[in-house]
């Protein structure tokens, strides 16, 4: 089955933003969080961000995936930053929030919902929400007129919103004063949780970067047992009873978030993409060699076809050398003690 329904985190909303506009997705992150991540001049990022805040009273993780329309970005870049996108929310978001601009519905908008099926899976709809973005500070009535019209009167606009179940939600691009439109978008989101069972989307994809995540964890983990042993040890000189394991709490907590943190960003998943997309360059260097290296004849084509594999893989075999490497640099076992029992036994509880 595709698609899996989980019991939803009573700690942490996760929200994965998507669209065809770069600095309305940007502005409503700052929205979501009520504070200043994204400046009005960024239209777009090199790699996919994740950014922790409150939302309603609830904790929200808002991450930013790669635009729809990203032209800058290579093939293998772009699957690159999805996988990542993919970690930066696991064990999957609660809500894809799509985001367009009121002004610029273009007609490859209307056809966005395959593409969010093509990237996330076919069953990713359901916890879909249509985000429109407008300028100003329209309120009360006017705000009503512009909903209403929106699914009445511009065709364009309701068929987009008709794709992704009639959910959608309007806000200002000047996030500044939108305090009403966080908690209304959170009760819709909400809403929208609780007609779907409570639960967070999940499907394959979302679970092998689950898996890749924890096993870089272990991975990371296993490489700092000497260094939290060495920080527990100093603290035992220097704490008694109750605190000494307060200050542990507080010192693993920090040490499992930024290993967390790093496996998000960084993992075996990611690293394979990245071979895979190097790698490529060999084909079609060595293709393109040959190509041009045609026209000087039989040699030419041996010729430029040796040259140009070189030049395009000689960066993928690189790069898998040093995932190997990467991968086979796991510290030795540290000495079974009372630290590393009590390492193992925390690092093996589950996460919320």
């Amino acid at each position: 089955m595709d698609k899996k329904k989980k019991k939803a985190s009573s700690t942490e909303l996760r929200l994965l933003l998507v669209g065809s506009s770069g600095p309305s997705q940007f502005q409503l992150t700052n929205a979501i969080l009520g504070r200043e991540e994204f400046s009005r001049d960024v239209i777009k990022i090199s790699g996919s961000r994740k950014n922790i805040g409150e939302l309603g009273g609830r904790q929200v993780a808002v991450i930013n995936a790669p635009n729809f329309y990203e032209n800058d970005m290579s093939p293998a870049k772009t699957e690159m930053e999805l996988r990542r996108s993919k970690c930066l929310s696991i064990p999957g978001p609660h809500a894809f929030l799509v985001v367009f601009d009121v002004e610029n519905i273009s007609m490859n908008d209307l056809n966005s919902h395959k593409l969010m099926k093509k990237r996330f899976g076919k069953h990713c709809l359901r916890h879909s929400m249509v985000l429109l973005a407008y300028e100003g500070n329209i309120e009360g009535s006017d705000l009503e007129n512009m909903e209403k019209r929106m699914q009445t009167t511009d065709w364009y606009m309701r068929e987009l919103i008709e794709k992704f179940g009639g959910r959608f939600h309007v806000f200002s691009r000047n996030w500044r004063d939108c305090s009403r439109e966080r908690e209304v978008l959170k009760e819709k989101i909400e809403r929208m949780g609780a007609s779907l069972g409570g639960g967070h989307f999940s499907n394959r994809t979302f679970q092998k970067a689950e898996d890749s995540v924890k096993k870089e964890e272990k991975r990371l983990k296993r490489q700092r047992t000497a260094e939290i042993e060495k920080v527990w040890t100093e603290m035992e000189n220097k704490y008694m009873e109750e605190e000494l394991y307060q200050q542990k709490d507080i010192y693993t907590t920090r040490v499992g978030s930024e290993i967390r943190e790093r496996a998000e960003m960084d993992n075996g998943w990611l690293r394979t993409s990245l071979a895979r997309g190097l790698g490529t360059g060999l084909v079609v260097g060595a293709a393109l060699g040959v190509l041009f290296g045609s026209i000087e004849g039989p040699g030419g084509m041996v010729l430029y076809g040796i040259i140009g594999g070189a030049v395009g893989g000689s960066a993928g075999g690189t790069a898998q050398v040093a995932i190997e490497h990467i991968e086979d640099r796991v510290s030795p076992p540290a000495r079974l003690n009372f630290n590393s029992i009590f390492i193992n036994r925390f690092f093996a509880t589950p996460r919320p």
